[in-house]
């Protein structure tokens, strides 16, 4: 059975790094990051460009699910809300795939200390700050399991998913785990 990792949290947070560790501590793991469908100039939000991106998201992630040399599917994006998550649930093929769902969170200072250093760095522009700590208490109203990492690590935090999670241990029921629904065809039998 696959298994699909559905990794949360707002901006800064630090859902990338967390995805990249585990695409290496996992075995046959493929990691896809949301923001790279938002890659774009000019970055434009609108519904079509919201729908197009939803669209190749959920592309990508069915045929990492199909292909055989996967067994563990990491995705991270923001996902601040229910229905963004249950959207792309709806349109993947989950038949035979355990689902883990995940929100990163952190204290609002902590969050502030991380977005400054990238700002400093370069990386985000300081309007981030704001709307990323706005965000911030959006996903303890989410149905996932919430993951504090305020004081972990990158590696703690991926160290922590695989314990809560079963990843280590091959069939153990795990974290903010949903269970597929059975398929029309396999109601009918």
């Amino acid at each position: 059975m696959k298994r699909l990792f559905l990794i949360g949290g707002t901006m800064g947070v630090g859902k990338t790094t967390v995805g990249q560790i585990l695409k290496k501590r996992l075995p046959d793991c493929v990691f896809l990051d949301g923001d790279w469908c938002w890659e774009m100039d000019p970055f434009q939000v609108n519904g079509e460009t919201k729908q197009m991106v939803m669209e190749n998201i959920c592309f990508l992630l069915k045929n990492f699910i199909r292909c055989s040399a996967y067994k563990n599917i990491v995705f991270c994006w923001v996902m601040h809300e229910q229905t963004i998550i249950d959207e792309i649930l709806g349109k993947l093929p989950l038949e035979d795939c355990q689902v883990f769902l995940i929100s990163l969170l952190c204290t609002p200072e902590e969050l502030e200390r991380r977005l400054q250093k990238d700002v400093s760095d370069g990386i985000r522009r300081e309007d981030v700050i704001h709307r990323s700590r706005e965000r911030l208490p959006l996903y303890r109203a989410l149905h996932t399991l919430p993951v504090d990492v305020t004081e972990l690590t990158p590696e703690e935090t991926a160290a922590q998913i695989e314990r809560l999670c079963g990843a280590e241990e091959s069939g153990r029921a795990g974290c903010g785990q949903r269970q597929p629904e059975p398929s029309a065809a396999a109601t009918e039998r």
